[in-house]
């Protein structure tokens, strides 16, 4: 049985497969429309063998591009790289029930796995994630997001300063702010950016400073980021740059520190006065942070704008006779190191967030204005598709 739709087109063409045989580690450059430029990607011999072997797959997103990207591998072999237009795609949650959700430019969207088990789409695609509950929120400049003990979610409201869930009649529903922020208003005073899961309860946020003043954040980001315990509502650890995605692993505060390229864990965290420790560094300016097993994934972003400029990145880049990236890198928690990566070059140089899918091998997902959402029909109980 095997149900029947078209991966979505994207702003720039249809999805196509990157590396057409495991060993092959240059993907097959993405031919652009009128107008726009090139993109190209390439990736490790070993991705490909793992992902296949440990029966995972991996999703990121690109506000840049507009674009939910899935990696897999194709059910023949070699990887194939899904894209789904969406707009502005941000923070991106996965749970055991098959649902991702993720926070975009006027909105929090729920995606839902129609596919079971044993269907396929198109008789290729092992995952299909479709649009199925959206709350429109207005531009929050919404960053992560997780879900609560209800499965509801929980998101980072960056232009509030605050954590918030969404409301059946306004655009948002306060549940959490800073102690160091003073009010509700509609200023982006601390870039509040990061969201820390202990299962179903939000423990942490990262922002990029204290400040109590709209856009004082920009002023701080070499040395005044900040991780807040939620549930003490206490600062637990300063003195970062531009720290991103706080993430619980394992039973470690891990999060990367963007302004250095660094990922690594806050130790101390029982005092107040926790610690950032280094564990690995990775060449670009790191947003997006999944683990599978006693492996981490990161995303890289060209630091292209001055927001990210003028940081010790820059020198770190600079000593180390490297060009920072952007994709995502696969780096081994025991020793630090890179074990996998795929990387984009040309128009794409930052992602947003990394997740990844255990249980899908070769996911898709469906955009909001596409015309297979309108087609693609689905309820409990249905009677198999015959195959075309």
């Amino acid at each position: 049985m095997s149900k029947k739709t078209t991966p979505a087109k994207t702003a720039k063409g249809k999805a196509n497969g990157a590396d057409k045989a495991q060993a092959q580690t240059t993907a097959p450059t993405q031919q652009p429309e009128a107008g726009q430029a090139a993109v190209s990607y390439s990736m490790s011999p070993g991705l490909v063998p793992r992902m296949a072997k440990e029966q995972f797959s991996i999703a990121f997103s690109s506000y840049q591009s507009g674009l939910l990207y899935m990696l897999g591998v194709q059910p023949g072999g070699g990887a194939h790289l899904h894209q789904s237009a969406q707009p502005k795609p941000m923070g991106l949650s996965f749970n055991t029930n098959g649902q991702l959700t993720m926070t975009g430019a006027y909105h929090v969207l729920r995606f839902e796995n129609v596919l079971a088990p044993h269907e396929r789409a198109n008789n290729m695609f092992d995952a299909c994630f479709v649009p199925r509950r959206t709350h429109f929120t207005g531009a929050l400049d919404a960053h992560d997001i997780g879900l609560d003990a209800e499965g509801e979610p929980v998101f980072v409201n960056t232009r509030f300063n605050c954590l918030s869930r969404p409301h059946p009649r306004h655009s948002f529903e306060p549940v959490w702010q800073p102690p160091f922020i003073s009010a509700l208003v509609n200023e982006d005073r601390c870039h509040l950016n990061g969201l820390a899961m202990d299962g179903s309860d939000p423990a942490y946020a990262t922002a990029i400073s204290r400040s109590d003043t709209i856009d004082g954040w920009r002023d701080r980001r070499a040395d005044g980021g900040v991780v807040i315990d939620i549930r003490k509502n206490e600062i637990v650890c300063e003195g970062l740059s531009m720290p991103h995605s706080p993430r619980l692993h394992n039973g470690e505060l891990w999060l990367l520190n963007s302004g250095t390229g660094e990922l690594g864990v806050v130790t101390g965290l029982d005092t107040g006065k926790g610690t950032f420790e280094p564990r690995a560094f990775c060449p670009g300016f790191l947003r997006g942070l999944s683990f599978f097993g006693n492996l981490a994934f990161v995303g890289l972003s060209k630091p292209r704008y001055k927001r990210f400029e003028g940081l010790e990145l820059d020198e770190r880049l600079r000593k180390a006779d490297s060009e920072p990236w952007c994709g995502v890198q696969i780096i081994d928690l025991t020793n630090g190191s890179c074990v996998d990566w795929f990387r984009i070059d040309g128009a794409v140089a930052e992602l947003y967030d990394v997740e990844v899918l255990p249980g899908a091998t070769c996911p898709m997902s469906l955009s909001l204005t596409s015309p297979e959402l309108a087609d693609l029909i689905t309820y409990e109980g249905m009677n198999p598709t015959p195959e075309a």
